[in-house]
């Protein structure tokens, strides 16, 4: 079944006050902010709904609050993908998709990454397989959509601000809509 915009929109206002992860923000925080640094740094639009909603299988697949506590890899990054591949294009669903692998990416190829880390994201690295060896990193960075996965990421990093001030949820879900329209331009025609 695919998701909706009604469906996202859903989601979000019935889950999006839960706590991020130990973070000092909620999902719906963490979401809007993620889209809002991808917007501040100039990503179209496929890039920026990746980012408003690379978090989204946390709403779908509800394992409490800070899971990696309990030792539980949520595999988010990969639970929304079956309801979005329908509707987006990859160029929203690869970034999706890698976002962790990103992490351990980072982690591999930037020392001062992973000593900035959240506590929960270190916790949560060590349970999504830890930091990439060299030919993993490599690997991963020849991968379509690698590159931005590692933006992703990084917003998604920075995306942990109570202060910071974003475009509301119906401004995101109208660069959800955008990406839509591109997916169903991108369709082959059935006949």
């Amino acid at each position: 079944m695919a998701l909706s915009l009604d469906d996202i929109r859903g989601l979000f206002d019935r889950y999006g006050d839960i706590a991020y992860s130990g973070e000092p923000v909620t999902q719906l925080q963490h979401a809007l902010q993620s889209g809002a640094l991808a917007q501040e740094a100039g990503a179209d639009d496929p890039l920026v709904a990746a980012a408003f909603l690379h978090d989204l299988g946390h709403l779908l697949n509800l394992q409490g609050e800070t899971p990696s506590e309990r030792g539980i890899d949520d595999q988010h990054q990969y639970f929304a993908l079956p309801f979005l591949r329908p509707v987006l294009p990859d160029s929203v669903l690869e970034p999706i998709r890698l976002h962790v692998d990103a992490k351990r990416y980072l982690c591999a190829v930037d020392r001062d990454y992973a000593a900035r880390l959240s506590a929960d994201s270190v916790r949560s690295l060590a349970l999504q397989g830890g930091v990439f060896d060299d030919a993993q990193a490599r690997a991963f960075i020849d991968k379509p959509f690698a590159g931005d996965a590692v933006k992703l990421r990084r917003w998604d990093d920075a995306a942990k601000d109570a202060g910071k001030h974003t475009p509301d949820l119906e401004h995101f879900l109208g660069v959800v809509c955008r990406a839509m329209k591109m997916n169903m331009k991108a369709a082959p025609s059935e006949g």
